[in-house]
């Protein structure tokens, strides 16, 4: 797993400089793309498929590994040896760079900021927060969770105590203010997506995501536009509402035509969002977004976190029940796995009373 340019054969012209900029290869080969036959017939709504980037590989997967390719990348060629980021107490993020760094003999300093206030000892101990300790990340907390320029401050004091005992530190920023190399890893998902698409001979209607950092969202369409296909992409609100979340897809869209030296495809009109399952806010999650986990995983064997998954997963049954087309509606799986097991109480209880409910209503 060298450090590496893309060949500009791997990539069409559209992506403008995308194959000069440094890359290392975490995912090795392709994420399937799968029907769901099960939940079509459940809910009353055929052609549902499902791209499983939760099996991409590196330690549980996620979509985070292929955003973890361009920024290692860009660590790796500044002959950076130690590798810094910032994330809520249970992220994926930081849990795939600490492994990201364990394959490349990198170390990794993590700060995990108090984004979701909650004394579930479950939250502070296991899920993510026991793989970052497994995986040997050094982990610093952050008081604060909603103060992205203030975690980047953190990040860069880290880094410059490191560099006062000769480490050589690459700083992964949190803000929107940084150019959004992550999102990167998305613009190339985009081909892939639609090589399968076009394989599966059939139109598409609509793809939906988690929208969240809002890496993935934009890349994914910013990837799609810029290779001329029209599929709508809805990004799902996991963390903030629609207003703010739309300017923060909007700007990362801008910073990746920066980075490409092109013009942007993406239009103000391609920005499609959903709040409906935000509430009751971010790391919390409502019997609609339960029942979305549970419906996933007894009809798909889909493992949905309630964070992020579970959320989009639930906008997701939403779009397939109000679609007026034919074509195939494609849900991608983000991972989010180990975040489960951090919501072990929660899940109990509301798989208790959804059970009640549903044993309820068939008496």
């Amino acid at each position: 797993m060298n450090t590496h340019s893309i060949s500009s054969a791997e990539l069409p012209a559209e992506f403008g400089r995308l194959s000069q900029l440094p890359r290392m290869k975490l995912l090795e080969a392709a994420t399937a793309l799968e029907p769901m036959p099960n939940l079509g017939r459940a809910v009353g709504s055929a052609n549902l498929f499902v791209k499983r980037d939760d099996c991409s590989g590196l330690a549980f997967g996620g979509n985070k590994v292929r955003q973890l390719e361009f920024y290692f990348g860009a660590a790796k060629a500044e002959a950076a040896d130690t590798i810094l980021i910032t994330g809520a107490v249970q992220s994926n993020f930081v849990r795939l760079a600490a492994a990201a760094a364990c394959k490349h003999d990198m170390q990794c300093h993590i700060q995990l900021e108090e984004r979701v206030d909650k004394d579930n000892p479950y939250y502070r101990s296991s899920g993510n927060v026991l793989l970052d300790r497994l995986l040997g990340a050094t982990i610093h907390s952050f008081p604060v969770g909603e103060a992205e320029d203030a975690a980047d401050k953190g990040l860069e004091d880290l880094a410059a105590n490191l560099r006062r005992d000769g480490r050589r530190p690459y700083v992964i920023h949190l803000g929107p203010s940084h150019p959004p190399l992550g999102a990167l890893g998305y613009v190339v998902a985009a081909r892939e997506l639609l090589g399968q698409i076009a394989s599966m001979a059939m139109p598409a209607d609509q793809i939906v995501v988690a929208s969240g950092s809002g890496n993935t969202h934009a890349g994914l369409l910013f990837g799609l536009r810029a290779m001329g296909s029209d599929i709508p992409v809805t990004g799902i609100c996991v963390r903030r509402a629609a207003e703010l979340q739309r300017l923060r897809i909007d700007s990362h869209c801008r910073r990746i035509a920066e980075l490409l030296q092109i013009g942007s495809p993406v239009t103000d009109a391609d920005i499609r969002l959903d709040e409906s399952v935000l509430a009751p806010g971010y790391g919390y999650a409502g019997d609609d977004v339960m029942r979305a986990v549970l419906l996933g995983a007894r009809k798909e064997a889909l493992m949905l976190d309630p964070t992020y998954t579970g959320k989009a997963f639930a906008g997701f049954l939403r779009a397939a029940g109000a679609r007026s087309g034919t074509g195939a509606i494609i849900f991608v799986h983000t991972g989010g796995t180990p975040g489960i097991f951090a919501y072990e109480n929660e899940m109990a209880d509301a798989f208790a009373r959804l059970s009640a409910e549903d044993t309820g209503s068939r008496t």
